[in-house]
């Protein structure tokens, strides 16, 4: 059995300039055949989504891809550039500098995925990943998210799309505006569309009372905790996002930090630590966490088996990357007739030990 594969801002509230209707004017065929071959005809803006849509095998999605880097990149420009979050890149490539990885180096792209323990509709933020999820007739397409901070989290919540916004203009709350005081800055009452505006140039406004998914006014802190709560987006995506999500749109926020599940009769686990660091208090909290997930995993699906290295792998690693761990046993009972008369043997055994 194989194991590895290959290794601000917010509580705001906010006014819009420009709503965006849910019904966009019909089009020409030819404007409609841009958009679907994701070109641009007179000036019409690319609505294709910048990611691709995953078909779900189970409870995995996706494929681990590779990128090779020029001299002048950094992990942050990278991620900008292809939709993919700094830490999750960080994390899939232990050794290279993020910062300066050098000319024609060959980074791993973490793009296969566990679907994380929400329902399959809509919108699924995982804050553990700093990952959107966002189900669709097709699969899955996943996006790189900034969420909130240890001090201003993100909320744990079951809402819903009330609005899209284009060019939203932000009033910052009386608790952002005094913490810049505190700081020796000014922060004005309202701060109008452009590039100044920390909500980017569009926005998804959640019935979750002062939250918010929008775009940035940073190139750095996308697939982070960095926010007061709100739930940042490439400005690259969310544009084009915002006109794929329909009003009413479920919006769930989870933290899984580890996932488990089948695929093909394969179990795959995936575990992410909260940070580049990974100190022991963290590796044990997540030593606990998988021993629990995989105990009721167990318990559900009583014809699995797990192999203890495998998991001990994807512990110690947390990077983000789907391990396979176990599979689905189906044996007939002659077999298994054979199997108890075969006599135990010493240390090749060992190495085979089910969790």
């Amino acid at each position: 059995m194989s194991f590895r594969l290959v290794s601000f801002f917010l509580l705001a509230a906010v006014m819009v300039t420009s709503p965006l209707w849910a019904a966009e004017d019909s089009k020409t065929g030819q404007d409609a055949k841009a958009q679907a071959s994701g070109s641009e005809v007179e000036g019409t803006p690319d609505r294709t989504p910048r990611v691709p849509t995953f078909p779900l095998k189970g409870d995995l999605a996706g494929e681990l891809d590779v990128f090779t880097t020029r001299y002048e990149d950094t992990f942050a420009a990278i991620g900008n550039r292809i939709a993919m979050g700094h830490l999750e890149l960080v994390k899939a490539n232990p050794g290279v500098d993020p910062w300066l990885p050098g000319e024609g180096t060959t980074i791993t792209l973490p793009r296969q995925y566990v679907m994380p323990d929400a329902r399959r509709e809509g919108i699924v933020i995982n804050l553990a990943e700093y990952r959107l999820y966002y189900f669709t007739d097709n699969g899955v397409q996943v996006y790189p998210v900034g969420v909130g901070t240890e001090e201003n989290p993100s909320p744990l919540t079951d809402a819903k799309v009330t609005m899209p916004l284009e060019s939203p203009a932000w009033y910052p709350p009386a608790s952002i505006r005094a913490e810049y005081e505190r700081s020796g800055d000014f922060l004005p009452r309202m701060i109008p569309p452009g590039p100044s505006n920390p909500l980017g140039t569009h926005a998804l406004l959640l019935s979750e009372k002062g939250y918010l998914i929008h775009g940035t006014n940073k190139k750095f802190g996308v697939g982070m905790a960095v926010s007061h709560g709100c739930f940042r987006m490439y400005n690259e995506d969310i544009s084009r996002f915002v006109y794929q999500v329909e009003k009413g749109t479920p919006v769930q926020v989870v933290r899984d930090p580890v996932k488990i599940g089948l695929s093909g009769g394969e179990v795959w686990l995936e575990v992410h630590r909260p940070d580049d660091d990974y100190p022991q208090e963290d590796r044990e909290k997540l030593w606990q966490q998988v021993f629990a997930e995989v105990e009721a995993f167990q318990k559900k699906h009583p014809g699995v088996e797990m192999q203890r290295r495998a998991i001990e792998i994807a512990v110690d690693q947390a990077d983000g990357i789907p391990t396979m761990i176990g599979e689905r046993i189906t044996r007939m009972a002659a077999d298994e007739t054979v199997e108890d008369k075969t006599p135990e043997t010493g240390g090749e055994q060992e190495q085979k030990l089910y969790f």
